[in-house]
Parts: C-alpha cells; sequence; structure tokens
C-alpha cells in the first residue's frame, strides 16, 4: 500500500534565492512525499521545470561551482532595447539539459506563469515547448530580452504573479505545498553559518572590484535599484496572495539568504532550503 502524501508545489520567484528550491524539493523526496504537479514563476519555473524533466540533478551538478568569474562568462550583453542581456548562453545550456520536449509530455502537471505587459494580463503556460515556457517565466523586465510565443512578448512571471498558487487548486493532490522567497523573516542565528560562502583572495578581489566600481556611496546604483524595486514589488503580491489562498504547507525563505542576482552561491542556498524544510515537515507532523 503506497502511504505518500501526493504534492501540488508552487516555486515562487526571487532570483538567485531560487537555488533554495532545489533543496525543498530534494527534502520532500526524501521525506516520501509524491510530487504531482509544479506551478512555477520565474527561477520556480526553470527550478521545477527541470525536475519535471528529469534533469535537475544534472542542473544542480552544473551550478554547484559557480564562481563569480563564471557567472561572468555566461553574460552576454545586448544591444537590443528590451533588455541588457540576451541569456543565450544560459538557455542554451538548460535546452541541451531539457531538449525539446513539450509540457503536456512530462509525467507531470506543469505551468509556468508570464506575463504580457501590453495587455497587462497573468499568462499560464501549460502546453507547448518546456524550454519557451521557462525562457518566457525568467524574462526579468530590463534585465533578459523577451520571449515571443504566438505573437505576444511575454517577460517575468514575478511581475504578477511571484507565488503562483491559483494554478494549483483544480489538481486532485493531498497537500499544496507553497516555497516563498519573498519572505521578510530574519534568518535564525544557527542558519547564518551555512550562507557563508568561502571566498579565495581572486574571488574576493572580484567582489571587492563590484563594489567598488558599481555601488555608488551617495545613491543607489542602476543594479540596485533594479534589484530593490523588483524585491519590493514581490514581496508586497506575495502577502497579497498569500491573503487570498493559503497552501497547507508554507516553506519561507528570508529575502536577507543573498541579492537577488547572487547566482555563485548555489550550494549554501540549496543546503539552506533543505534546512528549512526538513525543520517545516517535522513540525507540521
Amino acid at each position: 500500500m503506497n502511504n505518500k502524501k501526493t504534492v501540488s508545489l508552487v516555486l515562487g520567484s526571487g532570483g538567485a534565492r531560487g537555488y533554495a528550491h532545489i533543496g525543498v524539493i530534494k527534502e520532500l523526496i526524501k521525506n516520501d512525499y509524491d510530487i504531482k504537479s509544479i506551478s512555477g514563476s520565474s527561477i520556480g519555473a526553470l527550478v521545477g521545470g527541470l525536475y519535471a524533466a528529469g534533469k535537475l540533478d544534472e542542473y544542480e551538478e552544473w551550478v554547484a561551482n559557480f564562481d563569480i568569474f563564471d557567472i561572468l562568462k555566461l553574460v552576454d550583453f545586448s544591444f537590443n532595447a528590451n533588455g541588457m542581456i540576451n541569456g543565450d548562453k544560459v538557455f542554451n545550456k538548460i535546452e541541451e539539459m531539457i531538449g525539446n520536449i513539450n509540457i503536456e509530455d512530462l509525467p507531470i502537471s506543469f505551468t509556468a506563469t508570464a506575463t504580457d505587459i501590453k495587455n497587462r494580463k497573468e499568462v499560464w503556460l501549460q502546453k507547448g515547448s518546456l524550454k519557451d515556457a521557462i525562457r518566457a517565466s525568467i524574462s526579468i523586465p530590463t534585465v533578459f530580452t523577451p520571449t515571443t510565443l504566438k505573437g505576444t512578448e511575454l517577460f517575468d512571471g514575478g511581475i504578477l504573479n511571484p507565488l503562483p498558487i491559483v494554478p494549483t487548486i483544480s489538481e486532485f493532490s493531498d497537500l499544496v505545498i507553497a516555497v516563498d522567497l519573498n519572505s521578510s523573516l530574519n534568518i535564525k542565528k544557527e542558519h547564518k553559518s551555512i550562507l557563508k560562502k568561502p571566498k579565495g583572495k581572486i574571488k574576493q578581489n572580484i567582489t571587492d572590484f563590484f563594489q567598488k566600481n558599481i555601488k555608488k556611496k551617495e545613491s543607489l546604483s542602476y543594479f540596485e535599484i533594479i534589484n530593490q524595486s523588483i524585491e519590493t514589488m514581490q514581496e508586497v503580491i506575495s502577502r497579497h496572495q498569500l491573503a487570498s489562498h493559503q497552501p497547507d504547507i508554507m516553506i519561507n525563505i528570508s529575502n536577507k539568504t543573498c541579492e537577488f542576482y547572487d547566482f555563485h552561491k548555489a550550494k549554501e542556498l540549496i543546503k539552506y532550503g533543505s534546512i528549512i524544510t526538513k525543520e517545516i515537515l517535522e513540525n507540521t507532523e
């Protein structure tokens, strides 16, 4: 007899903090939860889509040893007015992993949310190319160039719905578990050591370079303005979403764990996501 609890998993947006989703998924599987459907926004759509396609382990192995040099190598600046970065280097690698699979052919139900800015609409991508759906969902305005699907330019799902709980309502599962990457909760003392990344001399010098050359003392830099605007917007929208739709289990990842663009901190964030999930599951049993 199968006593596994089936889960509809909601994976929120939040930039680099999305690595914590990997830890969450690993801990759920470890505790015999059966993930039957995933609804994801932005980085949540990326991690959720990779899991649904059976490629999450491969992705984790790729990002686990990223340093700042690796991140810089993946940045392909665009001269397109729609975004600073094409994102082709990243997406080509992701396409290598998942291939040309369609969403309807995945073994579990999957929804990626995106935003039609022109018509001010949230778009649910539940059919067609998985890689195109992921690409659309993580197209942060002014940062990544948008994706055009069926003649419509689509941007990041987190603009209108950073925590897409509603697509899971019609799913037949025992539990809805949501992972919010924009929680304003403080990090517990015992968890702070997990998030400290050892820095070699060269890496530290690169960090110092960015701080000295990008960060201005008297005003916010361009990147800080984008970062703080996105963070504020997503935290407020997430609160409103949770006020109207409460999941059965809420996993809160503090927005203080890292900056939105700290994509060189995969190992630490994966471990953090796993530990937070373990504690929450122990308290719900």
